[in-house]
């Protein structure tokens, strides 16, 4: 298997690329700018991109997979609850994405997002999980807009990724730390928005959060219901 974790230093994104024994590929959460750099990544390593995947509709920047698929043909994806139509197939809850012998097993984790998923992928080389937004490295993703909801995120976590074994390798979707990656166990024992009692304690912790806006929200939103395309 080939695995490469790859940023974006102006959202703060990270993209993953995972390439099976057959020499097809996958992207999670390519980012548009990004673009020549994954067409160049593929062609150095003799991959064709079968398949790019968006966790879910992202607000802090425009995605790549309208781009790619022109680009490569490959099929674009996305849950099944997401507004942009525009994707060559959707996926739900307990769905396998394929690729090669690579198989990820879809997590439906509302909660940042009504849209939002993870990726739950078991090697021999031990157990990762892709959590987009949904869990970050001693976080959680935001639930104050795009139909967030902090008591559904707290039954996702809960739910669908803290039950996953503790050894389970932890890549989000961002990090601003400089954080790469973690485990289950780790986030359990550390991330301070998991230490709470309840549900009620969660919500009310996202609900005095006070972010800002992320500064792409007003393009990147309405672009990625179109697959990257900016009007």
């Amino acid at each position: 298997m080939i695995f490469r974790q790859l940023f974006d230093r102006e959202s703060s994104t990270y993209t993953y690329l995972l390439g099976g024994k057959e020499g097809n590929a996958l992207l999670i959460d390519p980012v548009k700018e990004q673009i020549p750099l994954y067409l160049q990544l593929l062609e150095e390593l003799n991959l064709k991109l079968s398949i790019a995947v968006d966790t879910h509709v992202h607000a802090d920047h425009v995605t790549a997979l309208g781009g790619l698929r022109d680009e490569t043909g490959c099929v674009t994806m996305m849950g099944e609850q997401t507004g942009a139509a525009c994707v060559s197939e959707t996926f739900r809850h307990g769905d396998v994405i394929s690729v090669d012998e690579l198989s990820l097993t879809v997590l439906y984790t509302p909660g940042h997002t009504d849209d939002s998923y993870c990726l739950y992928f078991k090697t021999p080389e031990g157990d990762r999980v892709f959590t987009g937004d949904t869990l970050l490295i001693r976080g959680t993703g935001r639930t104050d807009f795009q139909n967030g909801d902090a008591a559904a995120q707290y039954q996702s976590l809960h739910a669908h990724l803290l039950t996953l074994p503790d050894a389970t390798r932890v890549y989000p979707g961002h990090d601003y730390k400089g954080w790469t990656v973690s485990t289950i166990g780790e986030e359990k024992r550390f991330n301070p928005r998991l230490q709470v009692s309840d549900v009620d304690e969660y919500v009310s912790l996202m609900a005095n959060l006070n972010l800002p806006n992320p500064a792409q929200m007003d393009v990147a939103v309405p672009a990625n219901l179109q697959c990257g395309k900016v009007t």
